[in-house]
């Protein structure tokens, strides 16, 4: 499934996940572990590996995330993956439940 996806797509799931990780302000070390099982099954470069790791440690901005430029073949991956790393911890912040209702609302807009 993910294999669908180009390199400038993986990177930008990614982004998304990490995102979302950030929801609560803290990234919790499940999240860590699913982020990194992701960069392995997107089989993700050393540089791309890189920036990801600087998303862990901030957040990526804002501005740079529009849910609506996600094409419609792919955006089940990304609410998949968000899913995921959501669910990764046990527990679904009040944060990350409205995050994720308002991602997935604009993804069906």
């Amino acid at each position: 499934m993910l294999d669908q996806l180009d390199p400038s797509e993986r990177m930008r799931l990614v982004q998304f996940v990490c995102s979302f990780a950030w929801a609560d302000l803290e990234i919790q070390p499940e999240e860590r572990v699913f982020i990194s099982r992701l960069i392995q099954r997107l089989e993700l470069d050393e540089d791309e590996d890189l920036q990801v790791q600087q998303w862990l440690d901030r957040p990526p901005s804002p501005d740079d995330l529009d849910p609506t430029s996600i094409p419609a073949a792919h955006r089940r991956f990304f609410v998949e993956a968000i899913e995921g790393l959501i669910e990764a911890d046990g527990e679904i912040s009040e944060e990350e439940g409205e995050s994720f209702a308002i991602f997935k609302q604009l993804l069906a807009d």
